[in-house]
This record gives C-alpha cells, structure tokens and sequence, in this order.
C-alpha cells in the first residue's frame, strides 16, 4: 500500500513540475498544451525506484508531441476523436521500434491467442515488415496460402489493389482477415521474378497440425514441426513413441522447415527431448527477469539416435532456437539453406481485457553464445531446395539379363528400397539428401561397433 502511495506522489510531482515549466508556443494553445502535459506525465509515469534509475523525462519532446496532438485535433480536414489519436500514437511508437513489437487491438489480441491453441480463421501467413512492405516469414502448412504456393521471403505489395506501403502491420492484418469463404487479392512480389503476381485467397479455418510422424524407411523416423504451440513438446514426444513402437531408430529427420516459431518454452522442450542435459537458450534484455537460463531435462528420448534438422530461410524464432541447440551440442546435422535469423524474445503485456502490446523485450542466444538475430542458423551441409531429374538406367544392361549367366550363390536378393523414398529424389531434394546421411550416419555407427567389439575379444 505505501509503495502505491507513493509511486501517485511521485507522478503528480512530475505533472506539477510540467505544468509549471515555462511555454514556448503562442497563448492560444497554452490551456491545451497545460493540460495535456500533465495528463502525459500521468500517463508515462513509472515507479518511483525505477523513475531513480533514469534520466529526466525529456520535456521538449513532450511538449512537441503535445503540440502536434493539438494541430491535429484542431486543423486536420476530419475530426477525429482524442482516444483514436493517442491509439495512432500508441501504433505509431510500438512500430518504430522493430518490425514484430506491436498494438494488439481486441481482434488482432484474439487473433494471437487462437493462434497459439492452434486453430483460428484466415490465410495462414506469418509476416512481419521490410521496409514499409509487409514481408511474409512462412506460410502455414496446410493453409490458403501454402496451397496457393507463397512462399517465405515474399513481399506483399498490395492487399485486394490497396498499396500496403506505408501500412501499419496492423492494419495489413486486419484486411487479412475475415469471415470463412471470404476472398482476397494478394499483388506479391518475389526476389528473381521481374514482375509482381497476383494470388486470389479464400479464407479458412486454418487447423495447425503442429507435429506429425512417418517412418520413411524402416528405422528411418521422420518427424515434422509446423508451428510452436502450447502442447509440441508433448505432441513431439507422442510422435517418438510411435515411431519407436514399431522399432528402434537408426535415425531420424526433423523437418523444421517454413516453421515460423511460436511458444519459447515449447522449443525448449523439444530440443529437451534429443539432448541428455545441458543448456538450450538463454535470454538477455534490459527488464528485471529477462536474462534466462533454460536447460534441458537429463533425457535423450531417441537414445542417442543421429537426427538430419531440415531448415530453410522460413524456419524462425522457436524453430531457429532448436537447431541451434543441437548444434552447439553436436547432436545434430543441421541440412538445407541459412534460417530466417529472428533472435528476439516478444512478451505480451495486456493493457484490458481487449488491448495488449507485444514488446520485445531480449535476445536470445545459442549454447555457445551465438545471437541469431538477423544472422540465422547457417546449416552444416547447404543444400538448396532444387528440382531432380533421375535418369532411367532401366534400358542398361546387367550381367543378370546375359543369357546362360551364373547364378549369384547367395539367392536372389530384392532390393529393400522403399518405393516413397525413390520418390523424395524428384519429390522433395532436402529430404531425400537427409535420409542418405542418415544411412551413412548409421553405417559408421555400426562399423565403430564392429571395430569395438573386435577390440573386445581380442583383449
């Protein structure tokens, strides 16, 4: 109670020591401007040990922003109300900061938290801002957008023929969104295409299948993460005991590809669940609670199996936080193209019931200290997503199509190839060049256990 008390001490001091400052501007505005720095200081004050800590409040500043709040509200052409005004300014001093620090009004706050559960309506894009365009980070797989082939990297120029230059990233938003069934023009630009194109949308409910499971071969796992939310690291851990149900791994493929991030602490729980212990990320920033340590618990689910993490330039935040962990560690080959390099931790800080900021409030770091902001994870073995041809070897001749040749005193042996594996060559390069490592990996293993073993029996 008393700190309360005097925290209302300390800002009504600050607004009386602005309203009693000496007025630079004409008579005329004096009463407003009086007024308005005092409602300022009220409203920017903070408490009283950290006010202590700071510098003064920069008063000229102040009184300029009071001053153009004014010539607004009296000479712009359309009135517009005091509260819509500051709301702009609010915007305004959030999106200078950075492209993912924002105000989060009632439908975009809401928008956040489905997002985060895993099912909501709309085009499922995760976009950010480039200079005044909006740039899109990744598409969400199953989505509009991914079925109509966009693609991280690309810039939005116009939504529905409005110029988005110059747009807040909210108000980009809101047009994205809308009802089910609803359409939208989306004019985009691609780096090494000459010309913009447009994608017609249709709204959806977009359902966020963050983590599914397949066996590309036997004992090879595959295990593809789409979106960081609440529940992944228990989704990821259910996944591996399917997997594993049918077989111990001799490998296994982590697809983190076009994966936008999400939850902080669901990265860290995955990364957890490939790692006997040891640290996976830690934060530093300014606010008191901001530098974290997060370490992994002491469990190594795939019981030390060689794990390919898939990564390309629409792999961000979460995702970029668990590839490189495991390489710090060496747990993991880190395969495909550098990630998007996004290293800064985003708190969301509700105002109302119905208004919130996100703010970025750290930067996170790897292992061994590595910022990925605006660098990225720079993978192992570089290998650009590409189209394959295969060539047809099935005309050549082979010693078993001579007539009269020798049988092969071992039987004849079929190939054990998996039919879906000879098609990840055209159908996917990254993945099938991952699963090769995978084999290689395997093979080694097996050697230094021959080798072991021999060394064994002969002492």
């Amino acid at each position: 109670m008393s700190l309360l008390i005097k925290n209302k001490v300390n800002c009504l001091v600050q607004a009386t020591n602005l309203q009693t400052t000496p007025m630079r501007f004409n008579s005329w505005l004096r009463p407003t401007l009086t007024s308005m720095t005092a409602a300022l200081a009220l409203a920017v004050c903070i408490p009283l040990s950290a006010a202590e800590e700071q510098a003064a409040l920069p008063l000229d500043e102040l009184r300029t922003f009071a001053e153009v709040f004014n010539q607004i509200r009296t000479g712009y052409v359309e009135e517009i109300d005091d509260s819509t005004l500051l709301e702009f300014a609010i915007e305004g001093m959030l999106m200078g900061l950075d492209p993912h620090s924002m105000y989060l009004k009632e439908d975009a706050y809401q928008g956040l938290q489905d997002s985060t559960s895993g099912e909501f309506t709309g085009l499922g894009l995760e976009v950010g801002t480039e200079n005044g365009y909006v740039k899109i980070i990744a598409p969400i797989d199953g989505s509009p957008a991914a079925d109509a082939g966009l693609e991280s990297g690309d810039i939005i120029l116009k939504l529905d023929n409005v110029p988005v230059k110059g747009m807040s990233l909210n108000e980009a938003i809101e047009m994205m969104r809308g009802p089910k069934g609803s359409k939208i023009v989306l004019s985009i630009g691609r780096p090494g295409n000459s010309e913009p194109f447009d994608v017609t949308l249709v709204r959806n409910t977009i359902k966020v299948a963050s983590v599914r499971q397949r066996l590309l071969e036997p004992g090879y796992g595959y295990i593809r993460i789409a979106q960081f939310q609440s529940s992944t690291g228990a989704d990821v851990k259910k996944s591996l005991d399917k997997l594993l149900s049918k077989g111990a791994l001799k490998g296994l493929v982590l697809d983190l590809r076009n994966n936008p991030g999400g939850i902080l602490n669901a990265s860290v729980d995955v990364a957890g669940l490939f790692m006997d212990e040891g640290n996976v990320v830690y934060t530093e920033g300014r606010v008191s609670g901001s530098d974290t340590r997060y370490d992994a618990a002491p469990l190594d689910a795939t019981d030390g199996a060689p794990i390919v993490v898939l990564i390309n330039q629409g792999s961000a935040s979460a995702s970029e936080i668990v590839a490189g962990a495991l390489q710090d560690h060496s747990r993991a080959v880190i395969m495909g193209t550098q990630s998007f390099g996004k290293g800064s931790v985003q708190s969301v800080l509700p105002m109302s019931d119905s208004r919130a900021i996100k703010l970025t409030t750290a930067l996170y770091f790897t292992p061994d200290g590595r910022s990925i902001q605006a660098e990225g994870i720079v993978p192992d073995i570089l290998v650009e997503r590409a189209t394959i041809t295969a060539y047809d070897n099935t005309q050549r001749i082979r010693e078993a199509d001579l007539a009269g040749h020798l049988s092969n005193a071992n039987g004849t042996r079929e190939s054990k190839k998996d039919a879906v594996t000879k098609e990840l060559l055209t159908d996917d390069n990254q993945l099938y060049e991952a699963l090769a490592l995978l084999k290689g990996l395997n093979i080694l293993r097996l050697h230094e256990k021959k080798v072991q073993a021999k060394a064994a029996n002969t002492l």
